[in-house]
């Protein structure tokens, strides 16, 4: 067992997570029990906007609420990883450059935004699929955990990134941001059936999926071999896309592994301790059969 944190003398930490539809999620058990193996006494509370019928214009109150109340950090979920950064003191460089923040950590009376999304996706999709082919790649969904994702893929080595989104422009805005870091290698496209031409991987980065959300965001028909397809979605683990991908022999990534990655970079931010990656998704794939 490690010593507590320093700054955490009497052993004590509160953190939660704001989203909507979030009392599925794994993260307080896989904060508590990594911080229990560090000595610490983790609360991790979920603050469900779904629960109360609240809205993201209830943020500003919200965080006031946890300033309050001695958070030590909050995690950030849909629909709040973009609306939440003007309400914020400082971004991180990860933060400002993705535009999505999905960690916020209180340092000196300060809300402090980082994003552990891209580190964590790369950490599972490298460990699933250590060989895949990042030639022409498409991204679902251009929202925060998809603005995190393309920064990722492209530091990867992609060559080229297509972008599809229900708000076209959107989808043009996240390209534009790209390309200006890291050369002109993404594409905002409209037509969908065209996206998925001679494409080698498929991210999903879309709520579509999620127990109160069912369906696809692609069609079917476009899910065979030699594709790849990566999910964000952990709750469900086995979503349809997935499903329908691996029953057509399609390789896979389930939402599992994002989730665990980016749940360990949140972990070392609010308490400054290193998180045993193996250990916390041991942890979080024993929990899955009990849900």
């Amino acid at each position: 067992m490690t010593a507590a944190a320093p700054r955490f003398p009497d052993g004590k930490v509160l953190i939660g997570l704001i989203g909507a539809g979030i009392q599925q999620s794994l993260s307080p058990a896989m904060h508590e029990e990594e911080a229990r193996r560090h000595g610490l006494r983790l609360h991790y509370q979920l603050i469900d906007l779904d629960r109360t019928g609240a809205t993201v214009q209830e943020l500003p109150a919200l965080l006031r609420a946890a300033r309050t109340m001695g958070f030590a950090g909050l995690n950030i979920t849909f629909p709040c990883k973009q609306a939440v950064i003007p309400l914020l003191d400082a971004l991180s460089d990860e933060a400002r450059q993705m535009g999505a923040v999905n960690t916020v950590v209180a340092r000196d009376g300060k809300w402090v935004g980082h994003n552990t999304d891209a580190a964590g996706w790369r950490w599972g999709f490298t460990r699933a699929l250590p060989h895949a082919s990042l030639d022409k790649v498409l991204l679902v969904g251009a929202g925060g955990a998809g603005s995190a994702i393309a920064h990722a893929v492209l530091r990867l080595g992609a060559r080229e990134l297509r972008i599809v989104d229900q708000e076209a422009e959107r989808a043009r805005r996240l390209a534009d941001a790209l390309n200006a870091i890291h050369g002109p290698r993404a594409v905002a496209l409209t037509d969908s059936e065209r996206a998925f031409d001679g494409a080698d991987g498929l991210i999903h980065a879309t709520p579509t999926g999620m127990d109160k959300l069912p369906g696809m965001a692609v069609p079917a028909r476009r899910l065979r071999p030699p594709l790849w397809v990566s999910e964000v979605i952990y709750f469900p683990l086995e979503t349809e896309l997935l499903k329908t991908a691996r029953a057509q022999g399609c390789a896979t990534v389930d939402g599992g592994t994002m989730a665990v990655g980016q749940a360990v970079g949140a972990f070392e931010l609010f308490t400054g301790l290193k998180a045993d990656a193996g250990r916390m998704e041991a942890h979080f794939r024993s929990l899955l059969p009990r849900r």
